[in-house]
């Protein structure tokens, strides 16, 4: 393996959210440029690798967490959260809920990795399905969303379609540039290998 391939810098990103507001198609979208419409819930958290090349010197590889959104597995998360560089909250802008719980996913998230400056630790916010009714079934509005990101410390904003692929590039380059800006020498697991949680 040749030095400069060593060198890769991995990220660990997690993607939270309620159930249904489209974690895993995003990713899907992100890394492998596919949607289904056939929904299959996550089990607990998988996750998937993408490499990109961040300010024309930068490899990166992400290591991206898609979480299950429903209560029975929120016991996993401190495992799944630790080393994490950037996390992406995700609701549907279509439905109202999803967007009211984002301050349980966020206060939750830093509780269960326990930060020493949760002030400073990069979130994305991403209000998915905005292709759905041609945006005529919208309930969040995005000053609304883009309130709340300001009132969390101006978290960034993106309005993203997983199924037609709006956005979702420029947002996790966004993900993988502040994660880089965060990041933190932990030892994040090789590619492959599960994490040591249990």
């Amino acid at each position: 393996m040749d030095i400069s391939q060593r060198k890769r810098t991995l990220l660990k990103v997690i993607v939270l959210g309620d159930i249904r507001v489209g974690k895993t198609s995003l990713m899907n979208q992100y890394v492998y440029r596919k949607f289904s419409q056939q929904y299959k819930a996550t089990i607990g958290a998988d996750f998937v690798t993408k490499e990109i090349q961040v300010d024309d010197d930068k490899l990166v590889t992400l290591q991206i967490w898609d979480t299950a959104g429903q209560e029975r597995f929120h016991s996993l998360g401190a495992a799944f959260y630790r080393g994490a560089d950037c996390c992406v909250l995700v609701y549907d802008v279509n439905i109202h809920k999803t967007f009211d719980t984002l301050n349980n996913w966020h206060d939750e998230f830093l509780k269960q990795t326990d930060m020493n400056d949760s002030e400073a630790f990069p979130f994305v916010l991403l209000g998915n399905k905005v292709d759905v009714d041609d945006g005529n079934s919208r309930k969040v509005t995005e000053k609304r969303a883009r309130d709340w990101c300001a009132s969390r410390g101006n978290i960034p904003y993106f309005e993203t379609s997983a199924k037609e692929g709006f956005n979702v590039e420029e947002a996790f380059l966004c993900v993988a540039k502040i994660a880089l800006e965060n990041e933190h020498d932990q030892d994040i697991p090789e590619i492959g290998t599960p994490p040591s949680a249990f």
